[in-house]
């Protein structure tokens, strides 16, 4: 994943304290290094998540049924008003836990339940008890981002807990703008200027965020270099344009997309625009917390629109444009790039930081032959599937199994959540929640159905 998109055979990669060493065959290495034997495996770096809403994690599959708009109802409207600080952390703690056992090593918390700097406290308390590497989007979606990001408590909040130049924990702001040519967000804008901290915002949301938000953004000066636009679905040219213009990066969160409603995954506009992309879950509420599936369903959801296209004009595509070198692209470095850390991150070069990922499986049929890297990863690997993690030097998981992290207390303190939820909501509530009504389907006549005859078949005894 450098430059020279190199792939290397047989090669060895040297970790000295935070860094990578050396790259190459047949490495000399210090006295006393530890080794981990990577044959018949794939060495690429750590995996990088830019949008995933980690205090939801301990509803895990919830609303696996649900639309967008449930998902609004639910947490802005409804029940996401009742989670303590402690059911922050839980989901925080879970979901940091998760990401690093699938192979993603730095995760964007897009956290948008802090209704109080306690709220945020405990959000950056679980990230900091994980071994990974987090950057926390701050967000409130039970108040105006004009509002919470000018407390004092808020201010109060970043000079107690968030230090510059920190790369294990960075910092974001993170909210959407609705459109309003009022423009209230600006404040929150002028905000994150003063703190250096970039914005990300779900953008071309269907029947939420529009055009007239990134207009706004332009116009006022605010989309800049640093801002990641979450979705980016539902857009017209002139957004494309503008992001492109400024050099903004587009978090797709395919399987979410396709699923939820936001609008079609749009992977397959942004290559026409030249517009960076990074790759993201979402919420573990739905998806899967884990990057092999993005890769695959966006490849898919690239794939079966260009087909669609295509075959709409009469025509045949026989060749396509998107390859699984760059889906790992946009998993990795995409990432990387997206957030800054382009220098630290994101590929395998002497000098970065060592976040790495071993991905091998010697009880699995479908990991060999490994003949084509790149495919292997995006469309044949899985979470169960990797072997070793490698944060900033530090071994987090080796021969399938985490390091040093407790999951039974991520389990105790996640059932607490799960108990307390359930107990706010009351059964009758907590199941109806869980299981939205299905619409009815009406049934068409089939004009090719000519009589009433059904084919019989007799089965001999």
């Amino acid at each position: 994943m450098d430059d020279q998109k190199s792939v290397l055979g047989d090669a060895d990669v040297l970790v000295v304290g935070q860094r990578i060493a050396a790259v190459g065959p047949s490495l000399d290495v210090p006295e006393g290094t530890i080794e981990i034997d990577a044959s018949r495996g794939i060495v690429m770096p750590g995996m990088i998540d830019t949008h995933r809403h980690m205090w939801q994690t301990a509803m895990r599959g919830y609303g696996a049924d649900w639309t967008l708009t449930q998902y609004f109802v639910w947490y802005y409207l409804s029940f996401g008003k009742v989670f303590r600080p402690e059911d922050i952390y839980a989901g925080n703690l879970l979901s940091g836990i998760e990401a690093l056992d699938a192979g993603v090593t730095t995760t964007v918390d897009w956290s948008h339940g802090l209704q109080t700097t306690e709220h945020a406290d405990a959000a950056v308390d679980a990230l900091e008890a994980v071994p990974g590497r987090f950057v926390l989007a701050y967000g409130n979606i039970q108040a105006g981002p004009w509002e919470w990001s000018t407390k004092p408590e808020f201010k109060d909040f970043v000079s107690r807990r968030i230090t510059g130049g920190d790369d294990m924990l960075g910092f974001q702001l993170a909210f959407d703008v609705t459109g309003d040519p009022e423009f209230p967000e600006r404040a929150a804008f002028e905000v994150s200027r003063d703190l250096g901290a970039p914005v990300t915002t779900h953008a071309g949301v269907w029947g939420a965020t529009s055009d007239d938000g990134v207009r706004l953004m332009y116009e006022n000066g605010f989309a800049t270099p640093g801002t990641i636009y979450v979705h980016a679905t539902s857009l017209g040219t002139d957004s494309y344009q503008r992001i492109a213009a400024t050099g903004g990066t587009v978090s797709i969160a395919t399987e979410s997309e396709q699923s939820c409603g936001q609008g079609y995954p749009p992977s397959w506009v942004l290559r026409s625009y030249d517009i960076p992309v990074a790759l993201s879950m979402d919420t573990s509420v739905w998806m899967s917390g884990d990057l092999f599936s993005a890769m695959r369903s966006t490849l898919g959801a690239d794939r079966s629109r260009e087909h669609l296209e295509a075959h709409a004009k009469g025509n045949t595509i026989t060749n396509h444009h998107l390859r699984a070198e760059q889906v790992v692209g946009w998993a990795t470095r995409g990432g990387a790039k997206a957030l800054g850390l382009d220098d630290v991150v994101g590929s395998i070069e002497v000098g970065k930081k060592a976040d790495l990922v071993l991905i091998k499986n010697e009880h699995s049929p479908a990991m060999f032959p490994v003949l084509n890297p790149y495919g292997h990863v995006a469309l044949q690997a899985q979470r169960a599937d990797v072997h070793t993690v490698i944060v900033n030097g530090r071994i987090v998981k080796r021969d399938h199994r985490l390091v040093d992290i407790d999951l039974e207390r991520a389990r105790s303190v996640v059932e607490s959540t799960v108990d307390y939820l359930q107990a706010q909501l009351g059964a009758q509530e907590w199941d109806k929640g869980m299981n939205p009504d299905v619409p009815e389907t009406e049934i068409l006549d089939n004009p090719y159905t000519y009589t009433g005859y059904k084919s019989e078949v007799t089965h001999g005894g």
